[in-house]
């Protein structure tokens, strides 16, 4: 299949959550055989922080103003099997309004900010995507799932709305050696967002308060220049995708946080979630409903409510720990891969388009990714 994608952004995962599962999701794809070419419009906030210019598994497209590639872009979505445009895309609304009205390609939408959407749409329409183009699309991806899915078909007209989840690709985010730059017993890493504010402070810097003897690592961007932190916690700004395994993998176990938008609507789990999980380090998260579909409290992590369950948590042995973290690495290779997002994918557009023979490996060597 060949497959066109405009988003926000794969080329630098600088204060997103986007490029990352973008990148699990093509090296999966790719890997199926399949072909992708991914348009991203190059800001200068991503120009400065990026991770790379061009890739093996995909054909990557950096471009100054919609125009200078338009007619190429457009015909690349003309030749497709499906288009995909993505949240936050810039001008995504005006691109769709072009990639609609082709005559081929399934027309995709894929939400990684579905809350966020469609919260924002209630008040009016987007950038990156207007009311009356949801039920345009013939299928609308989204990062989140349980109830908000029945919303989008009910509330807004999608024709079709299925949940494509974060993902992690286990080829890059696996057990390795610590650093000494992020050795700490207990880390987390997010973007500062102020539905996140209070856990931050609840779970982690309220926890590092009474831990003095610990010591805690906070990798992340935004952060307002007068806080106050603890003595004992560490900050580094952005951790380049590279060394997101040596951030795990140095770290005793990690914290998740869930924005207030995404927690609210449940079935919600970050990216990073799985990339932790893959790496082999134990989690420790909040809770959201449907948090049970993607691991099990008290098997594959411990959900953490307060102050004093975090606390509890990190008193676990090395060995409880090391339980904890063996069975989330398990099920996220089995279950969360970007190998296994991508056959979802496939397996959305096979129903919707039956004719297209796609090619969804059942081997071996897809299962154990």
């Amino acid at each position: 299949m060949k497959i066109v994608i405009f988003g926000l952004t794969l080329s630098s995962s600088w204060g997103n959550g986007h490029a990352t599962p973008y990148r699990a999701l093509l090296r999966g794809l790719h890997r199926l055989g399949h072909d992708v070419s991914f348009y991203e419009k190059d800001v200068e906030y991503y120009y400065w922080r990026r991770d790379f210019r061009e890739v093996d598994y995909c054909q990557l497209v950096l471009y100054l103003e919609w125009n200078d590639v338009r007619q190429r872009a457009l015909q690349d979505a003309a030749e497709a099997d499906a288009v995909i445009i993505g949240s936050f895309c810039p001008e995504g609304a005006r691109i769709a309004d072009e990639v609609l009205a082709l005559a081929k390609p399934l027309k995709i939408f894929y939400d990684l900010d579905t809350p966020v959407t469609l919260k924002e749409l209630a008040r009016g329409d987007l950038d990156y995507v207007r009311r009356d183009q949801l039920p345009a699309y013939d299928l609308v991806l989204s990062f989140t799932g349980g109830a908000v899915l029945e919303q989008l078909e009910s509330r807004w007209g999608t024709r079709v709305a299925r949940p494509l989840y974060g993902c992690v690709d286990p080829d890059v985010y696996q057990r390795v050696e610590p650093s000494a730059d992020f050795t700490c017993g207990l880390s987390y890493m997010g973007t500062h967002s102020r539905d996140r504010e209070q856990k931050l402070r609840e779970l982690f810097l309220d926890v590092a308060a009474r831990q003095p003897a610990d010591s805690f690592l906070l990798a992340g961007t935004m952060y307002p220049p007068d806080w106050d932190f603890p003595v004992n916690v560490h900050r580094v700004d952005h951790v380049r995708p590279a060394r997101h395994p040596e951030f795990y993998s140095s770290a005793r176990a990690t914290l998740n946080l869930t924005r207030g938008d995404m927690a609210v609507n449940g079935w919600c789990p970050s990216g990073r979630f799985f990339e932790a999980a893959a790496c082999g380090t134990p989690l420790f998260s909040d809770w959201f409903a449907g948090l049970e579909d993607f691991f099990t409290d008290g098997e594959e992590l411990r959900v953490v409510h307060s102050t004093a369950d975090v606390i509890a948590a990190m008193e676990l042995s090395d060995a409880e720990l090391s339980r904890l973290a063996y069975r989330a690495r398990e099920r996220t290779l089995e279950q969360h891969a970007g190998l296994r997002r991508a056959q979802q994918l496939l397996g959305y557009l096979e129903q919707l388009r039956p004719a297209i023979s796609l090619l969804i490996s059942d081997g071996p060597a897809c299962a154990s990714r």
